[in-house]
């Protein structure tokens, strides 16, 4: 599947301010379940970039900016062709993996910093809810993890929320609702509760229905990855229950969701405010 992705981001002030440096993380890692065939990254005012790897092998760009300016604009082109794991994930060809799971001794050391609870403090709350929300556990592992993207699916309302940061487990739990990226904290913290690695995943969704029928679509998205022996990171999507799907596109992969921010940076001015700001993804099928 060949996609062509528009990322626009316009930040407004009330008056001209000097913008400190900024991190962009919005081009994916090519691998071989993702080609990036075209990338151009366009920002108002005009900004020096340097490119460079973070600690996960995301590709970060650095943008040092000369010029004030009451409006930032921040654009990023993509075309990439995507491949799906969900064709090998469920054609058969592999035996099933059953729990409990134990991962090799080298993986244990790797997967280490990904497999514990982000908050420790939490880990009671987390599993009564898992007791009382999760009962009926499959015994195969692919079912076990798409029964409680269900289970959050279920549980939770979705509600759009443009505030920086992502709730905690025990905030969501408290609430009932949250966002895509609250859900995949949850069920990042809830497969760790279980002892698996998982990462957060940063990047876009592609909708094929024409009514809109997933949740997440017209900004960036996001949702977890879960390491499986025998067949590596596999994607979880507990917002539409997608498992490994051609409609999830990646950007990033970190430990947490505070490292996967698409935009960050500072800005300093005399007296000058926030206003707001305007963003708008497109995701749409090349022939």
């Amino acid at each position: 599947m060949r996609l062509r992705i528009c990322h626009a981001t316009t930040y407004r002030y009330s008056a001209p301010v000097v913008f400190g440096p900024h991190r962009l993380m919005l081009r994916p890692r090519d691998g071989h379940d993702l080609r990036v065939l075209e990338s151009l990254l366009t920002i108002s005012p005009n900004a020096e970039i340097s490119w460079r790897y973070d600690t996960f092998g995301n590709s970060v760009a650095d943008a040092e900016f000369q010029t004030d300016s009451d409006t930032l604009s921040i654009r990023s082109d993509l075309l990439i062709e995507r491949y799906p794991y969900d064709a090998v994930l469920f054609s058969g060809r592999r035996p099933p993996i059953a729990l409990p799971v134990s991962y090799s001794v080298d993986d244990v050391i790797d997967l280490a910093p990904f497999m514990r609870l982000e908050n420790p403090d939490e880990q009671e709350i987390l599993g009564a809810w898992l007791d009382a929300n999760f009962a009926t556990r499959p015994a195969a592992v692919l079912s076990f993890m798409q029964a409680l993207s269900e289970a959050i699916h279920s549980s939770f309302a979705y509600s759009r929320r443009d505030e920086l940061g992502t709730q905690t487990a025990a905030r969501t739990i408290e609430s009932g609702s949250g966002t895509c990226r609250d859900f995949a904290f949850f069920f990042m913290e809830a497969v760790r509760y279980f002892g698996f690695a998982a990462r957060f995943v940063t990047g876009y969704l592609y909708d094929q229905s024409t009514e809109g029928t997933l949740e997440g679509g017209g900004a960036t998205h996001a949702w977890a990855d879960v390491f499986l022996p025998n067949e590596g990171w596999v994607e979880f999507d507990p917002t539409n229950r997608i498992t490994g799907g051609a409609a999830l596109i990646r950007v990033a992969t970190t430990r947490t969701p505070a490292q996967a921010s698409p935009i960050s940076g500072t800005f300093e001015g005399n007296g000058a405010t926030f206003l707001d700001m305007d963003v708008s993804v497109t995701v749409t099928q090349e022939p």
